[in-house]
């Protein structure tokens, strides 16, 4: 497996649930408003021998192109968004979620999306500032969104999930697997 980092960089929130970029050389977090948070969003793309994986699609911040910075972070890395076969989503918080898709489309058109029926459902009556429903709404009832319906099991013989809760109810945590080596992937769970 080779495991590959898309850093979509630094950032600030508060309590708004607002992502403000942050430069660690320049910024001062004294200066961001009382109890904001610094963060690095850091989806993963995992490289397997039959699949090309994303774990979280990030923000989905785009340049002035329109083109989505995920979309460049992968290709740097060799790897067009249509090679991506599964997205595995922790959650549908903002910073990770951002990138699904927009306007009923996917931003990865060739790959399966994996997300836990409880966490959509949860997102959609909750109305929280961290989730953006406009983020997520094309999975539902879309043909290459699976609805993950148990709280643990495996989506394939190397792909197992388990729902360890904690950060959001719903959250999903996940261990890729091959001959050799495991991986985990926790999300947000600390």
């Amino acid at each position: 497996m080779k495991i590959i980092p898309l850093s979509e960089g630094s950032f600030t929130i508060d309590g708004t649930k607002d992502f403000v970029p942050f430069n660690t050389a320049t910024d001062d977090l004294q200066q961001r408003p009382r109890g904001s948070l610094l963060v690095e969003i850091q989806p993963f793309a995992i490289v397997m021998p039959h699949d090309i994986i994303l774990l979280d699609t990030g923000l989905g911040f785009q340049d002035a192109t329109g083109s989505l910075q995920i979309h460049h972070n992968l290709m740097n890395a060799g790897i067009q968004p249509s090679d991506v076969t599964k997205v595995l989503l922790s959650h549908l918080h903002k910073d990770h979620a951002g990138g699904i898709g927009k306007n009923n489309r996917l931003h990865f058109p060739n790959a399966q999306y994996f997300i836990h029926q409880q966490e959509i459902d949860f997102a959609l009556q909750k109305g929280a500032p961290s989730y953006d429903i406009k983020d997520f709404e094309v999975l539902i009832n879309h043909p290459r969104c699976t609805l993950l319906q148990e709280s643990s099991g495996y989506i394939n013989e190397h792909i197992r999930y388990e729902m360890p809760g904690g950060h959001c109810p719903y959250h999903l945590a996940f261990w890729l697997s091959d001959t050799e080596e495991t991986i985990f992937y926790g999300g947000d769970v600390a």
